[in-house]
């Protein structure tokens, strides 16, 4: 009897995991697509691969986004090449992923709104001061632009698609 009891726990923790790994795989996927999507920069990594990372921060949790947006991030890098190099990509793959993470929380504490405003600010601004070292200040100023642009268009998409599913039988 014990047996049985603990093969019908592996079979459902093992069907979490399965689908837990195909919404991330999916998602991925969708982030593959919007690395190809470019926001013109002067660094050329800003693109449309960070906004299914939020959307799974959101809809499936803090783990999903966080896989989800940090291989959203590496995949544009490679699409042209680590123009800062593998460590400098690895570094903001990280950031980005405390970005979902902070994003997740925000909303789930005040709400959808503000999460949208931290989510911008933190992939916006904050990330623009990576690359202080390499750049100089003039290097974060040149950039922050268009590194506002791009995660103000990541951080609503994800905000705008979740909001349109929020509370169906898809999450």
């Amino acid at each position: 009897m014990n047996n049985l009891n603990t093969e019908t726990k592996d079979l459902k923790l093992s069907a979490w995991n399965v689908k837990r790994l195909s919404i991330m795989a999916i998602f991925i996927a969708l982030s593959a697509v919007g690395a190809l999507i470019k926001i013109p920069s002067p660094v050329g990594t800003i693109g449309m691969d960070s906004a299914p990372g939020f959307f799974s921060a959101l809809a499936f949790g803090g783990l999903e986004g966080v896989v989800v947006i940090a291989f959203g991030h590496l995949l544009t890098s490679a699409v042209i090449g680590f123009p800062l190099t593998i460590p400098v990509h690895l570094y903001i793959a990280f950031q980005m992923a405390l970005w979902a993470l902070a994003y997740r929380w925000v909303s789930q504490k005040l709400g959808l709104i503000p999460a949208v405003i931290v989510g911008i600010l933190l992939n916006g601004v904050v990330s623009s001061f990576a690359m202080l070292p390499m750049m100089g200040m003039g290097g974060v100023l040149g950039l922050m632009p268009f590194l506002v642009a791009g995660s103000a268009i990541n951080v609503i998409i994800s905000a705008i698609a979740y909001k349109g599913i929020k509370g169906s039988r898809l999450i």
